[in-house]
């Protein structure tokens, strides 16, 4: 069982760096996780970034192709949205979880936000984000 097991290991282990979702717009989903999570904001396009986009003929970063959500300082992971060509057609078989102090009032804010409700137990509710990614919601 690997629960609670923590292995010895000399030198370098991997770690999180980036939480990636694919989608069919990164600009709009990564807003729409931004709301969703108080410790998470769109990363901030400089000149240097706008250059990039417009040499890849972006001239607008609400078509960016991929688009960064990052935690306050000393917050990770960081969410990652990036444009993919075909749609979601299966359930996820990585999701997050989260938690509220007022499971109905989350559920109704995020709902407000474009999440839609999956399926409801008794401490928790299933929800999928604009484009259909599933998360989980548990109260306390």
């Amino acid at each position: 069982m690997w629960y609670g097991l923590r292995l010895r290991h000399h030198g370098s282990m991997a770690r999180i760096k980036d939480v990636v979702f694919d989608c069919r717009h990164p600009a709009s989903l990564a807003r729409f996780w931004a709301a969703v999570l108080d410790d998470h904001e769109v990363a901030p396009y400089d000149e240097a970034e706008l250059e990039r986009l417009r040499e890849e003929g972006i001239d607008d970063p609400e078509d960016d192709p991929a688009v960064l959500l990052q935690g306050r300082p000393g917050v990770s992971p960081r969410l990652f949205f990036q444009l993919v060509p075909e749609g979601k057609t299966v359930k996820n078989r990585v999701h997050l979880d989260l938690l509220s102090d007022d499971l109905d009032a989350e559920v109704k804010r995020l709902t407000g936000l474009g999440a839609r409700v999956v399926e409801t137990y008794e401490d928790w509710v299933v929800l999928a984000d604009p484009e259909g990614n599933e998360f989980c919601l548990q109260g306390p």
